[in-house]
Formats: C-alpha cells, sequence, structure tokens
C-alpha cells in the first residue's frame, strides 16, 4: 500500500481523505477477493495496489457506496484475471498463510475451500458466499451473463461437495 499512500500525495484527482476512507472500508475486502482469485498474499496486494491507483486516476462519480464497492471489485476482478494470464510460474499455496488473513477459524475454512477452486469459479463463490453479492450484481461486475454465474455457482457448490465428500470419507 506504500504506493497508494505516495499516490495519494501526487493525485489531483481525488482528495487524499476520500482515498483513506475507500481504503479503510474497502481495503481488507478487496484483499480477500484478490487473496482468494489469487492464491498468493504478495500478489493480492499487489492487485489491491493496482485496484486503488486506478481508483486514484480514473474512477468517476458514483451513484452509491454499493455502486462504488461493485467498480471497485470488478477492477480488482479484472486485476487478478491479468495477472492470472500472465503468470509465468504456478506458485503453490501454504494453507497456514490462509489462516493469518482470516479473522477466525471459519472464515480461514472458507477461504481454504474457496482457495481449492479452479479460477473461474473462485470470483463467484467469493462474491456470492463471503462479499454476499446477488446473482445479477456478480454478473456485471466479472461481464458474465446472470445465467453463467448460476451455473458456475452451481458447479463450484458440487466441486466442493465432491472434495470435502472424499475428505471425510477417507478419514
Amino acid at each position: 500500500m506504500k504506493g497508494v499512500v505516495k499516490a495519494m500525495k501526487n493525485s489531483s484527482v481525488r482528495p487524499a481523505d476520500d482515498i483513506k476512507k475507500v481504503i479503510k472500508t474497502y481495503g481488507n475486502m478487496l484483499f480477500r477477493v484478490c487473496f482468494v482469485m489469487l492464491r498468493n498474499p504478495t500478489d493480492a496486494e499487489d492487485a489491491v495496489q493496482e485496484t486503488m491507483l486506478k481508483y486514484i486516476q480514473k474512477a468517476p462519480e458514483f451513484e452509491s457506496a454499493e455502486h462504488q464497492k461493485a467498480w471497485l471489485l470488478t477492477v480488482a476482478a479484472n486485476k487478478c484475471r491479468d495477472m492470472l494470464k500472465s503468470r509465468w510460474r504456478n506458485v503453490p499455496l501454504n494453507l497456514d498463510i490462509v489462516k493469518e488473513y482470516a479473522s477466525d477459524a471459519q472464515d480461514s475454512m472458507i477461504m481454504e475451500a474457496l482457495i481449492s477452486l479452479p479460477d473461474k469459479f473462485r470470483i463467484v463463490m467469493t462474491l456470492y458466499y463471503v462479499e454476499e453479492y446477488q446473482v445479477n450484481d456478480i454478473a456485471a461486475i466479472i461481464g458474465k451473463t446472470p445465467s453463467c454465474v448460476k451455473m458456475r455457482l452451481k458447479k463450484g457448490r458440487k466441486l466442493l461437495e465432491e472434495k470435502y465428500r472424499k475428505e471425510y470419507m477417507n478419514d
């Protein structure tokens, strides 16, 4: 976030108080979403920082706080997708790191489960179950149809059920 603070000082687009408020209000949420998508805390921090820089430089006036939140999530999700496309390595995730960034044990279990999903299911499941967005809102954020979001939710739930059924039946 050091780059964001530096850009805040040099920014004539947004007042510093507005930027600080946005970081305080949405920073943790954006980090969780990026962390689940990217499965790496350093990459997640980079994605959040890039999102905030874009907010500082280009964000339009928003109709409401929900519109602002949706814009930030869209930018963050797009940045994560770009990072996943250009990633030259597949870094394995140490699940102990998840516990470090989770607010409690249940949050940690949810994040671990979401991280285990393939990329295309991860974002819709996170936005639906963690951030509590509706299907139509998720569709707008990720640029897909509501039908596509519903199918990804259904398939994501099925994948989680299969994974945990195997895990618990084998123990």
